[in-house]
């Protein structure tokens, strides 16, 4: 006799949590075993609350009026409700109900109290937190928020719509994270929103580009650091159109690598702390970088098939289960009818839609964060620094970090200087500035936004939004399209760039204000009938050269989607949908034609041998498009990395000398050194119209002056050697792309039977779903909008609504993700609406029941 299909559910998830009991005491403290497996209130409890109930009815006393929620098969509440006070207290319930381990997991960590959860191990990341003035910042904005802004009746109204369901859990409602941590849920203050808010503007901040760019100078000089680093990108796609109808390469001559200064070891290596915590804060970054960048387009109604504006976004973020994103429709009668994606944790839709009005995000990739090297009084324990002539104190902050039980566990100082937190780095005391510490209030800007019915009332509505600065694109009913760069733009001193670490003894290096609204990078309703954003430069510079940052990503995306849209003067929503997931690489464009074009000169001059033709053989067999079932771009990747390892081997630190003909083996059989940056592939690119650059020869080779077509094919030649070693021969299946190359959704807690690991997808480094490395980030969410009489809207993201890995809502959007299919989403104006067979479960909120 089989055993019910609920009880094998359950059966199965305490075994599994079992086993991640045992796995996970050496992550954090665990609980008493016998607690833990309970059957009644410990961890079995989990798989019996893990699904909704198909009617429910609860008590919420702050409510103004009855709410009604109503989930659909995708697991999608539907929230009617009198009042969006009400709608948002409801928001803050159904979220929590679904995601509460994520919300308090992210604001504790951008709170620096993951220590209250994990124990003493994560001191060290609460510390460096901590360091960057995030806590201090949060509270500085909650101290001066307006209370009468709609923002802040919101944060207020979800806080009391998330400690309804706080009070109101039963022990088989407590998350699985809490039973295997040891811990049970704390209450949320409006506090912890602001705390969502910064940690998202420090994952999107382009922070560190003065601590790169030095370490680089250290290297290889100042004149050639700045080259490879460039503040303007060479390859000119911007997203403001410049009137042209391709990109515009600007040459210039890469100057020669200076030899390393030894004196300046100390820099180096004192900057290498700081950059490995800001990394580290962040989980790391994706090896390939552009794959946490974003994509966003519209088209207008006269590019359109059916004559109606569209809107594609897709932003690229770190993959989790739960995913960063939890989506919702709200629903207020006469005042709001809002549908998309919300942070868990966050009091309202920040991606989405309404019945007039469309919009999404990409990250402008600006540089708002500076870096000053201060003068203290005292090498190791400071009190005052030094400014225009003058000893000024520095301002101490207590932190005190606790355990589980509220205990002190330890305390730390924090120094603050007027520009903002000062740390230590080796020799240097190093104050940041960062738009992030400023008093801003974001939540109201979005509160306002949702509300719009046009595109210029939700530019308006965006105005104070400054921090993270994002490309917002806006699309509406009528057919009017734009975009605009949003953010707070710091305006340096004269002469001073945000890619250079100041001086922080003179104020006047100190910043003179923002940038104003009129000087926003801004396009609405151009000539040629789309707008896109994927990170690229926002502003061609001979247009306006206002510096924003530097090191842009390389507009590989941006070329992409500008060639898709150019080429289609009829644009159906599927074709929207369909791009997203274009296997089509502006990058393999660049570099394929040139590898292949060097392998032949070489095999011209008498250089060549089997190998070179064997690899230009199987290259040139390539369509170079990422398709899942292709069998070349691994090839065409692996040449990629060995290229850079021999190109930019001035950028490792100094290693031995390699003698002449050994440059081949300079980068084989082993790891090639670590570099301290990389360039962009676009600098690369630049590099290629240059065969004589000394950038070519390998320093090591001292004997040996390369040229640029003896360093491309012993790319080809190493890149092939590697492909084989790692994935065999090319003709035994092992190279099929859908093999190597995949997407890995970790849980929140890198716990692998709770992810979802080796997802394939289709997509590469620097195409429209770009992902590589260590497939940790990619497409977070994708939606395609079509502003017509009735709105009509598709959408997905990888995972699914519930936080439960009992929940059958826990991972069900996975696998169409990987597909790169798209949901269409339900819109229904009333509860009645929704179809009988689309309704999942059903739940009254009410101040009585």
């Amino acid at each position: 006799m089989s055993l019910p299909r609920p009880l094998v559910r359950s059966t199965q998830f305490a075994a599994l949590a079992f086993v991640l009991f045992l796995g996970f005491r050496g992550v954090a403290p665990a609980p008493p075993i016998g607690p833990f497996l309970d059957p009644v209130h410990g961890v079995w409890a989990v798989a019996r609350g893990a699904e909704l109930s198909e009617h429910d009815a609860v008590s919420l006393p702050t409510l103004g009026g009855d709410v009604r929620v109503v989930y659909d098969t995708r697991g999608v509440p539907h929230i009617f409700a009198a009042s969006v006070e009400d709608a948002t207290r409801a928001l803050g319930f159904v979220v929590a109900r679904d995601r509460l381990f994520q919300m308090e997991l992210a604001t504790r960590a951008a709170a620096g109290r993951l220590t209250e959860l994990a124990g003493a191990r994560a001191r060290r990341v609460d510390r460096d937190q901590r360091s960057l003035g995030l806590p201090w910042a949060a509270e500085r904005k909650l101290a001066a928020i307006d209370t009468t802004s709609a923002g802040w009746r919101l944060m207020q109204a979800y806080a009391e719509g998330v400690n309804a369901w706080i009070d109101g859990m039963r022990r088989e409602d407590v998350a699985l994270e809490y039973h295997v941590l040891g811990v049970r849920p704390s209450r949320w203050e409006p506090l912890q929103s602001i705390h969502l808010l910064n940690r998202m503007a420090w994952t999107l901040a382009h922070g560190d580009l003065e601590l790169r760019m030095r370490q680089v100078e250290t290297l290889v000089g100042r004149e050639a650091a700045a080259a490879l680093f460039p503040r303007n990108s060479p390859i000119q796609e911007p997203i403001v159109p410049n009137g042209r109808r391709e990109p515009r390469v600007d040459l210039s001559t890469l100057p020669a690598p200076r030899a390393p200064d030894a004196r300046e070891a100390n820099v180096l290596s004192a900057l290498d702390g700081l950059r490995e915590r800001t990394r580290g804060l962040d989980g790391g970054v994706d090896e390939s970088g552009d794959a946490l960048g974003s994509n966003n387009w519209a088209v207008a109604p006269s590019r359109a098939r059916n004559g109606h504006a569209l809107l594609a976004g897709d932003p690229h973020l770190e993959l989790t289960l739960p995913s960063i994103w939890y989506e919702a429709h709200l629903v207020v009668p006469g005042e709001l009818d809002v549908y998309g994606v919300t942070i868990p944790g966050s009091p309202g839709i920040v991606i989405g839609f309404n019945r007039d009005v469309a919009w999404s995000f990409t990250n402008v990739e600006s540089d708002v964060m500076d870096y000053f090297v201060e003068v203290v009084d005292d090498a190791r324990h400071p009190t005052r620094y030094r400014l225009d002539g003058v000893w000024k104190p520095l301002e101490p902050r207590i932190e005190r970090y606790r355990d589980a039980r509220g205990s002190i566990v330890a305390t730390d100082t924090v120094l603050y200087t007027h520009r903002g937190p000062l740390t230590r780095e080796g020799l240097l005391w190093i104050s940041t500035r960062w738009t992030a510490h400023d008093t801003t209030n974001e939540s109201d800007a979005l509160a306002r936004a949702v509300r719009s019915r046009s595109v210029s009332q939700w530019l308006d509505a965006m105005t104070s939004f400054a921090v993270p600065a994002q490309n917002g694109i806006v699309a509406d009913r009528s057919g009017t399209i734009a975009i605009r760069s949003t953010g707070r733009f710091p305006i340096r001193a004269p002469g001073a760039r945000g890619d250079r670490m100041q001086d922080g003894s003179s104020s006047a290096n100190d910043w003179r204000g923002a940038l104003p609204l009129a000087r926003y990078p801004f396009a609405i309703n151009p000539p040629q009938g789309y707008l896109a954003s994927a990170n690229q430069q926002p502003v061609d510079p001979r247009v306006d050269s206002t510096y924003l940052g530097s090191h842009w990503y390389s507009p590989w995306r941006a070329m992409r989607i500008n060639t898709l849209l150019r080429g289609d003067s009829s644009v159906t929503p599927e074709a929207m949908r369909r791009y997203q997931t274009d296997p089509g690489s502006a990058r393999a464009e660049a570099f394929a034609p040139a590898l292949l074009a060097a392998a032949a000169a070489i095999r011209g001059s008498g250089g060549g041998d089997a190998t070179l033709d064997t690899v230009a053989r199987l290259l040139g067999e390539w369509d170079r498009r990422y398709t899942k079932d292709n069998e070349r771009a691994v090839l065409f990747e692996s040449i990629m990395s060995a290229l850079q390892d021999l190109t930019w081997d001035e950028l490792a630190r100094p290693a031995r000398p390699v003698v002449r003909n050994e440059r081949r083996r300079a980068v084989r059989g082993r790891t090639a050194p670590p570099r301290v940056d990389t360039p962009a592939d676009q600098m690369l690119a630049i590099l290629l119209r240059d065969p004589s650059n000394p950038w070519w020869d390998v320093r090591g080779t001292r004997q040996v002056v390369e040229r640029r077509d003896d360093i491309l094919a012993d790319a080809m030649r190493e890149g092939y050697r590697r492909a084989r070693e790692r994935h065999g021969d090319p003709a035994a299946g092992g190279w099929r792309w859908d093999r190597v190359h995949h997407a890995n959704i970790y849980h929140l807690l890198r716990l692998e039977p709770l992810s979802r690991l080796n997802v394939p997808v289709q997509g590469g480094p620097s195409t429209l779903s770009p992902s590589s490395g260590e497939g940790r980030f990619g497409a977070s969410w994708r939606m395609v909008v079509e502003l017509g009489p009735s709105v009509r809207a598709w959408t997905i993201y990888p995972g699914g609504q519930s936080g439960s890995p009992a929940s059958s809502r826990y991972a069900d959007r996975v696998a169409r993700w990987s597909e790169g299919a798209l949901e269409e989403a339900l819109l229904p104006r009333t509860d009645a609406e929704l179809p009988a067979n689309r309704v999942a479960a059903r739940l009254t909120l009410s101040r009585e029941n």
